[in-house]
C-alpha cells in the first residue's frame, strides 16, 4: 500500500483527493491548521496532523511514498507579492526539502493553468505555451510559477510532477473557493456576466489525474488538467438549465470592467484592500482556453462532462443551504 501525504485537505481539490485516495486503498496523512475545520470522511487509513506548512514535517514523512501539495494562497485581494510568495513558493520549497530529507519518492505540485499560456478555441494553450498577459502580472500566478521553476530545477533529487488544473467545480467546496461562481449564478432574476471565457473541469477529473500520475510511470513533468472551453454566457446558460432557473442574462461591457479594474488599482495604491484590479478584470474579458490532449494520452484521463460538475456543485450547495 502506498503512503500519501497531502496538504490542503480542507479545500475543494484536497478534500476530493483524500476521499478518492482512501476509497482506492491508500494510506493518507494530511496537515491542516485546525482539525475541526475538516468536513470530509473519517477513515481508519486517514491521519490528520494539526500544524502549519512551515512546520518541520520530517517526523511525519518517514515512510511516505508520495507528497501531494495542493494547498495555496489564492486570495485575490492581497496587496504584496510577498504575501503570495510566503505560501506558494517558500512553503513549497520547505515541504519539498523535508520530503527529500525523508526519502519521499515523488513530489506532486498542484499549480494552476494560469502559468501556462492560454489560447483560442481553434488553438488552445498547451503545456508548451509560455505564460501570457494578463497572468504575467498576476501576483498569484507569478508565485506559483516561481515554485514550479524551483521544483523543476531539483529533478535530480526526486521525481517532480506539476499539475495545472483549470477552473475546478464539484462537491465538497466547503469554503467555498471556485464554487463561488455557482453561488453567484443561483437564484438570480438578473444575471450579469463578463465578456470572456475560460476552461472548466470537474474536480474529480483533477483528482484522478493526480492519482494516475502517482500510479503510472510518466516521464513528463507538466500536465494540464482541462476540459470544456466555455464563454461565461455559455457557462451560465448551462448552470441555469441544470438549476431549473430562468434569469435574464446581461453582458457587462468590457469598457466597464476595465474601468472598474483601474479604480481597484487606485484603491490598492491607497492601501485599501480589494480583489478588484485591472489584472483581475482583464482576465474576465479574455478567452483563456486550454487543451487536454496530453493528459488524455499520457495520464489516460477520461473527462466527465462539465454539466456533471455543475450538477454536483449545485446539489452540494443546496444541501448545505438546507442545513
Amino acid at each position: 500500500m502506498k503512503n500519501i501525504f497531502i496538504t490542503g485537505i480542507t479545500g475543494l481539490l484536497g478534500g476530493n483527493l483524500a476521499i478518492d485516495l482512501l476509497q482506492k486503498g491508500y494510506r493518507v496523512k494530511a496537515i491542516l491548521r485546525n482539525k475541526n475545520a475538516y468536513k470530509g470522511i473519517t477513515h481508519p487509513n486517514l491521519e490528520l496532523i494539526q500544524g502549519n506548512l512551515n512546520d518541520d514535517l520530517t517526523p511525519h514523512l518517514l515512510g511516505i511514498d508520495v507528497f501531494v501539495h495542493t494547498a495555496a494562497e489564492t486570495s485575490q485581494n492581497l496587496m504584496k507579492y510577498t504575501a503570495y510568495r510566503t505560501i506558494n513558493f517558500e512553503a513549497t520549497k520547505h515541504l519539498f526539502l523535508n520530503s527529500v530529507e525523508c526519502g519521499v519518492k515523488k513530489f506532486i505540485f498542484v499549480s494552476t493553468a494560469n502559468t501556462v499560456g492560454f489560447g483560442s478555441l481553434k488553438n488552445p494553450g498547451d503545456e508548451n505555451s509560455p505564460i501570457r498577459e494578463p497572468f504575467t502580472k498576476s501576483l498569484y500566478a507569478k508565485s506559483k510559477l516561481e515554485a514550479e521553476n524551483y521544483l523543476l530545477s531539483q529533478q535530480d533529487k526526486m521525481n517532480i510532477i506539476v499539475i495545472h488544473p483549470t477552473f475546478m467545480l464539484g462537491a465538497y467546496d466547503n469554503k467555498p473557493s471556485s464554487g463561488k461562481i455557482i453561488l453567484f449564478g443561483l437564484r438570480k432574476k438578473l444575471l450579469f456576466f463578463p465578456p470572456g471565457g475560460k476552461n472548466f473541469v470537474h474536480v474529480k477529473d483533477v483528482s484522478q489525474g493526480i492519482i494516475n500520475s502517482i500510479e503510472l510511470r510518466v516521464k513528463d513533468n507538466n500536465y494540464l488538467i482541462a476540459n470544456e472551453n466555455l464563454t461565461y454566457k455559455a457557462f451560465f446558460t448551462k448552470l441555469n438549465s441544470i438549476a431549473g432557473q430562468k434569469p435574464v442574462l446581461i453582458k457587462i461591457p468590457k469598457t466597464i470592467l476595465i474601468s472598474l479594474g483601474y479604480l481597484g488599482d487606485f484603491l490598492r495604491y491607497c492601501n485599501i484592500k480589494t480583489s478588484i484590479s485591472s489584472t483581475n478584470m482583464k482576465t474576465l474579458c479574455i478567452n483563456n482556453y486550454y487543451s487536454n490532449e496530453k493528459s488524455k494520452k499520457k495520464l489516460n484521463l477520461h473527462y466527465a462532462k462539465i454539466d456533471t460538475a455543475i450538477l454536483d456543485a449545485v446539489t452540494f450547495f443546496k444541501k448545505q443551504s438546507n442545513g
